[in-house]
């Protein structure tokens, strides 16, 4: 596991937090050097933490247990994949952090939000992927944010190209963002550390 913990790279310091969403070894030290604070995947985070110390974010469908193993510090958990009655949302929850990870929730709409609360009280929120139904993801995300209590920790994943569009999501109280591989430096606003 790494130095620090996903939810502790997102939380700490001032200002919003830039994930950034690779897809190799070569994209995830060009994010570090750039200035990223944690990483995304959906695949390969064996090669990813092989070039990195930042916190990872794993998405793909492995088992937990796989993903722990290789070198993930989060898991994501999709609510509208585990609605039904049953206890499997719980239970991956729990094996999620008795293995150590972070568990970040993903939420797509006030029903699912509410779910999630009520059924997991999770620390770390996820707040609108694409969707197909033509609602802007912005403003999906800002809709729901308002409803996440106060001490959780909210992400969103939308698309942003500019500095400034990152500054409005940390005004609108967001702690982090994910953005895809690309020039992170100027999305982040500082210049990257010299190595």
């Amino acid at each position: 596991m790494a130095a620090r913990r996903f939810s502790q790279a997102i939380s700490e310091g001032d200002g919003i937090s830039v994930l950034v969403d690779v897809h190799d070894a070569e994209s995830a030290r060009a994010a570090e050097g750039q200035g990223a604070e944690a990483l995304v995947v959906d695949s390969l985070v064996d090669a990813v933490r092989a070039a990195t110390e930042l916190p990872i974010l794993c998405r793909a469908s492995n088992s937990l247990a796989s993903t722990a193993g290789a070198g993930a510090d989060a898991c994501l958990l999709v609510v509208a994949d585990h609605r039904e009655e049953d206890d499997r949302l719980e239970r991956l929850y729990a094996e999620a952090l008795e293995l150590g990870l972070d568990c970040v929730v993903e939420v797509r709409s006030d029903e699912e939000l509410e779910l999630a609360l009520e059924r997991l009280d999770p620390e770390i929120f996820l707040l609108s992927r694409a969707r197909d139904d033509g609602e802007d993801a912005v403003d999906r995300a800002l809709d729901l944010l308002p409803d996440v209590p106060a001490g959780k920790l909210a992400m969103a994943e939308v698309a942003v190209s500019t500095r400034d569009e990152v500054v409005e999501l940390e005004r609108a109280g967001f702690d982090a963002v994910i953005v895809g591989a690309r020039d992170v430096a100027e999305l982040v606003g500082h210049a990257p550390p010299q190595v």
